[in-house]
């Protein structure tokens, strides 16, 4: 098992790729701790891991909330011994299909501020506990837009704010046995639906041939022509946080997430 007597906690943990993940890091062998807002949907995920033999614990916490993700995360290591994986996969509000020319300032400030101070807060609080130790890892994921994507609103000033922050954060807690890097992925085909490309694009109306449109659109963009599904991503990201990958830090994996940035 790739994550055996690893403990890790994800954020996000109710959503589609969240549920992904933790569900394939506890078949690896972690002990997972799923935080998030809604709670039936993380007790719905940990009753998913514990039906199948693993662990789960499940937290209500908001991660803009400094304060609970910090007492959240002491009762984690009291409770497993330390943490070995941190994993930001909230969501950060994004709203797209305006010009930037035309865009509101709160839909452009709003997902810049919600995804720093997210992983600002979920990773620091990580990075003091993993320091200690001597390991760990912190991921994080976005959808590679920093180098250039029409119509994405905030998405890409986003992603480029978090791709520089996981890079500068590995340096720095790189000498101390713990390290920082992300995946780069979107579109991820049965993680969306029409409902969240409404939510993404208020003005898009979409029925089925629009939704089909729009995924056989971002397969052809794609450098494999297909897009990714969630247990790719889970996959990528279960190997990323285990000792198999332990060279690897500062850097991002494209999970076909479009064409490779420059």
């Amino acid at each position: 098992m790739l994550l055996q007597n690893k403990n890790a906690v994800i954020y996000g943990g109710g959503g589609d790729l969240g549920a992904g993940v933790a569900r394939t890091y506890a078949r690896e062998g972690a002990q997972v701790f799923l935080a998030g807002r809604t709670r039936e949907k993380l007790e719905a995920v940990a009753r998913d891991i514990k039906d199948a033999g693993g662990n789960a614990d499940v937290a209500v916490l908001d991660a803009l909330d400094e304060n609970a993700v910090q007492t959240h995360l002491e009762a984690v290591v009291a409770q497993a011994g330390g943490i070995d994986i941190s994993f930001n996969l909230t969501t950060r509000g994004d709203r797209q299909g305006t010009p930037l020319v035309e865009l509101p300032v709160a839909d452009f400030i709003g997902p810049i501020t919600t995804g720093a101070t997210t992983n600002f807060i979920t990773a620091r609080a990580a990075a003091r506990h993993m320091i200690r130790q001597g390991s760990g890892v912190i991921l994080a994921i976005d959808s590679g837009s920093a180098h250039g994507s029409p119509l994405m609103g905030a998405t890409g000033p986003a992603d480029a704010l978090l791709d520089t922050f996981i890079r500068n954060l590995a340096v720095e807690i790189g000498p101390h046995g713990v390290r920082a890097l992300g995946i780069w992925t979107s579109g991820v085909e049965d993680a969306v639906s029409p409902a969240k490309l409404t939510a993404v694009n208020p003005a898009l109306q979409v029925d089925e041939a629009t939704f089909r449109g729009v995924l056989e659109h971002l397969s052809s963009v794609r450098a494999l022509r297909r897009s990714p599904r969630v247990a790719q991503v889970a996959a990528t990201a279960a190997f990323l946080a285990s000792d198999y990958a332990a060279a690897i830090t500062g850097t991002f994996v494209n999970v076909t997430s479009g064409t490779f940035p420059s």
